[in-house]
């Protein structure tokens, strides 16, 4: 790749670089973390063992460190997993994840190529790995834009769009359920954290919230992102881009659905005033993705969208991992109480629980 920018490549999020201080222990760890990043470059062959590499760690992420690498060729990203996530939480994952993120990638690349980051190399050992680098200004990232109030339902569309396809083409697989069997990690990562977290917080809903967790585990039909937010998603110039597929699982895609439409729901909470737009675009995300499902029947799998929803609406705010912009908020609460509603009367379809949510 030359100076100029190659047509493949993305952005790693909005990321600001971060300044260090080499005199505290943050600093000191940082350090160590760029030493393993230069030298998983020199195992890639992307760098020589005396080139020197231009490094800036970069803000965005909550379960790696993330690095800008600045070579004469050009710029990459470079993505090395934590075992410990920087939440405030005690939430320990193994490192292996970032294995089957870059297994996901080749997979997601055979189906969607326009649709997911182009990856430069692999270093297993360390687990790390790079990807080309673009400028941020021609990839927004999607939960930017619908911060600003830019909702779009074309853009939601193409977000369907994108993981329908995927699942598609992965559905009743033997050879990619195989090569994705990380049950293990997918309730130590999702399962755990979300759903099971929330049920401790809220006993009598617990027996919903465990009854979901077993219906998902059981469920193998796709290949799943696992963390499909608009935080991981970038809007570009030829559609949606797809990012940190860290929790890649071979199971029910209804949690990849459930997990987008869960993040328009929560935004309409913060802004009650889009929430008609929220609405749409929930619509026209499940438009683009229902066209196709092959695999099933389409309400045999609305029905564990519908009520995954509600739960991972709960989860987002009592789990291990809230969203940032409902704590402290007067949304949290209305999105508590509204989830709660929902786990009792076991919704069945998408509108019971999209139309009847009036924050």
């Amino acid at each position: 790749m030359g100076p100029k920018q190659h047509a493949n490549t993305i952005p790693y999020r909005r990321f600001v670089p971060m300044t260090s201080n080499q005199s505290d222990p943050a600093s000191a760890a940082e350090a160590d973390s760029m030493c393993i990043i230069r030298r998983a470059l020199v195992n890639l062959r992307i760098v020589g063992a005396n080139q020197l590499v231009a490094l800036a760690p970069l803000s965005g992420g909550v379960s790696s460190d993330i690095y800008r690498a600045d070579l004469p060729q050009g710029v990459v990203c470079v993505k090395r997993a934590l075992a410990q996530l920087k939440v405030q939480a005690d939430w320990q994952v193994p490192v292996e994840r970032n294995r089957y993120e870059v297994e996901w990638l080749r997979v997601a690349a055979e189906v969607v190529p326009h649709a997911v980051p182009k990856l430069l190399g692999e270093d297993r050992a360390s687990g790390t790995f790079a990807m080309a680098y673009l400028e941020p200004d021609a990839y927004p990232v999607w939960k930017a834009l619908l911060m600003e109030g830019r909702t779009d339902a074309a853009a939601a569309r193409e977000v369907g769009d994108v993981f329908g396809r995927i699942h598609a083409a992965t559905a009743d697989r033997a050879d990619i359920a195989a090569r994705f069997a990380t049950d293990a990690l997918f309730h130590a990562i999702r399962l755990d954290p979300y759903l099971v977290t929330a049920a401790h917080a809220h006993p009598d809903v617990a027996e919903a919230l465990f009854n979901l967790v077993r219906i998902t585990a059981s469920t193998k039909r796709a290949l799943v992102h696992g963390d499909a937010s608009p935080k991981n998603i970038l809007i570009g110039p030829q559609g949606p881009v797809i990012l940190d597929a860290e929790c890649a699982w071979y199971g029910d895609p209804a949690f990849d659905v459930a997990f987008l439409l869960n993040h328009l729901v929560l935004k309409s909470a913060l802004y009650p005033q889009r929430s008609a737009a929220h609405r749409a675009m929930s619509g026209a995300l499940v438009e683009g993705y229902r066209a196709h499902v092959h695999w099933e029947p389409w309400e045999k799998l609305e029905t564990r969208i519908a009520r995954l929803l509600p739960g991972l609406m709960l989860a987002r705010v009592d789990g291990k991992s809230p969203v940032e912009y409902l704590v402290g908020n007067p949304g949290s609460e209305v999105v508590r109480t509204f989830a709660r509603g929902c786990l009792m009367r076991s919704v069945t379809s998408l509108d019971d629980v999209l139309d009847a949510f009036a924050p």
